[in-house]
């Protein structure tokens, strides 16, 4: 049986009707990472919690590893209902709405607590439905944490990096925070980084502490800035249709779950991005340049006007909620 046809029939199995002598409604939950990560770890608490008070009627199945699809046709297959949940990158939610590109612009959050505070907002709340009539309801937000810059070079300033290849996801906004640095961006589907930095096809990749240090990029990539420049974000996601077809009471189960899931994924995000971090610091293959506020204020200057680039795409309000979030 091959994959398409896996697809279909797991797409057919989710729209099914559900009568009271069905055997319980398979969702499929499809992910890209491991088990062993804070995303998988968030998803397998997250099926114990729904299936602890709905199993006679849903039971959820795992897909990880990107086995079943990679995150961008997740996002298409939970907005057509051929999947149940999926939790991608903000980064790519670009052909459903532009508001969440506000997560990709270059220095906007100056910390986790500025992110936190912008998504429980009530602006932060509204983009969980901003892709509503497009077949995609939010459930919360998922902190894979902030994005450092790494090369096969030594780099301080800005133009360092010029004439350097630098990986990127799919992302407009990310295209040109490179392109104003001089460098040249690729974008690249996240599993093949690792052997695409090895065969010198790219000289430098952004990422969080977590994936440098897990990837091994630090292997073809000694040279890093702690930046924080950006936020890597994720959503979990379901479909519309299916969300709005529960009862009530399943809704409050399943909103719970995700609640509780998404807690202990963020929660166990921050602790192994901080042990990796230090992991990196200890190694005496890796230098971690550490700028002070006046070297990094130089960075900034080059990226910050892609806020007034992206302010009518992002939406005016959206811009200075996350502002108001940082001050």
């Amino acid at each position: 049986m091959n994959r398409t046809f896996c697809a279909v029939l797991c797409g057919l199995l989710l729209l099914a009707p559900v009568t009271a002598s069905a055997e319980p409604q398979k969702l499929i939950f499809s992910y890209v990472t491991s088990s062993d990560t804070p995303t998988g770890k968030l998803v397998a608490l997250f099926k114990k919690l729904v299936e602890r008070k709905l199993d006679d009627r849903y039971t959820i199945e795992i897909v990880p590893e990107g086995r079943l699809m990679d995150d961008a046709q997740a996002v298409d297959a939970v907005a057509s209902g051929e999947i149940a949940f999926a939790v991608p990158p903000v980064s790519k939610f670009g052909d459903y709405t532009q508001q969440l590109k506000v997560f990709d612009l270059p220095f906007l959050f100056p910390d986790m607590g500025a992110v936190n505070r912008f998504e429980q907002g009530p602006v932060g709340q509204q983009l969980l439905e901003s892709m509503s009539g497009k077949g995609i309801v939010g459930l919360g937000y998922l902190h894979n944490g902030a994005k450092q810059l790494t090369a096969n070079q030594p780099f301080h300033t800005p133009s360092d990096l010029a004439g350097l290849s630098f990986r990127i996801m799919n992302s407009d906004v990310l295209r040109k925070q490179f392109e104003r640095l001089g460098a040249t961006p690729v974008p690249l589907p996240f599993p093949e980084v690792y052997q695409a930095l090895a065969d010198d096809r790219i000289q430098g990749q952004e990422n969080t502490w977590s994936n440098i240090y897990s990837k091994r990029f630090y292997e073809h990539q000694p040279y890093m800035m702690e930046s924080n420049h950006g936020m890597l974000e994720g959503m979990l996601i379901t479909n519309a249709g299916f969300w709005n077809g529960l009862s009530e009471e399943e809704r409050r189960h399943f909103r719970y779950a995700a609640h509780m899931a998404l807690e202990y994924g963020n929660a166990m995000s921050l602790a192994k991005g901080a042990n990796d971090r230090e992991a990196l610091l200890s190694m005496k293959s890796v230098d971690i340049y550490q700028p002070g506020a006046t070297e990094l204020a130089q960075w900034r200057e080059v990226m910050e006007p892609l806020w007034d680039e992206y302010r009518s795409a992002v939406g005016a309000d959206v811009l200075q909620a996350a502002q108001a979030a940082g001050n």
